[in-house]
């Protein structure tokens, strides 16, 4: 049985560039903590969208250009170990279905116990994330740190976490 870890959108634009947030901050060194000590494979997924970012339905929704491939604010924060990831997924919409179908093999190769999603946003990405892995894996133990976690707001924050809980998301911390 494995685990996994997935870390969800730790770049510069979501943390101090341009979505950024004093919670998003507060999270970096909690996730950095928690993915140096993890045993299992760890995960990173990084929003990624092009320079036409702004005539795509996101770009019409929410007209801040943010982590276009290739730019300083779609780097993965520096602090965190990616190096020995076992994946990096570019990820152009709020859930990813790559994430979804790797994890779904990996469970088929070698049953995944559990996995864990820390990262941010949790009312955007980890929600989506959350629910897309839940509806992949229906027996595995999807959980989400929530000390590991910013949201937009933190009320929105706290909206997530109790809609994750009622999918049977499990919320720690």
């Amino acid at each position: 049985m494995q685990e996994f870890l997935i870390i969800v959108d730790m770049q510069k634009d979501f943390i101090d560039g341009a979505l950024g947030t004093e919670e998003a901050k507060a999270v970096v060194a909690r996730v950095r903590e928690k993915a140096e000590r993890f045993q299992g494979k760890v995960v990173y997924t990084r929003d990624t969208h092009q320079p036409d970012y702004l005539q795509t339905q996101e770009g019409k929704n929410l007209p801040v250009p943010h982590c276009i491939r290739e730019t300083s604010g779609w780097q993965i924060d520096a602090g965190l170990p990616v190096a020995g990831a076992f994946a990096v997924i570019d990820k152009p919409s709020f859930g990813s279905v790559e994430l979804g179908e790797m994890l779904q093999e990996e469970d088929r190769r070698d049953r995944i116990a559990r996995v864990t999603l820390v990262g941010l946003c949790t009312d955007i990405c980890v929600i989506s994330n959350a629910l897309l892995l839940k509806a992949f894996l229906p027996e595995t133990e999807i959980v989400v740190d929530a000390t590991c976690c910013a949201g937009v707001t933190p009320e929105s924050h706290e909206v997530a976490l109790q809609a994750m809980k009622s999918c049977q998301i499990r919320i720690e911390g």
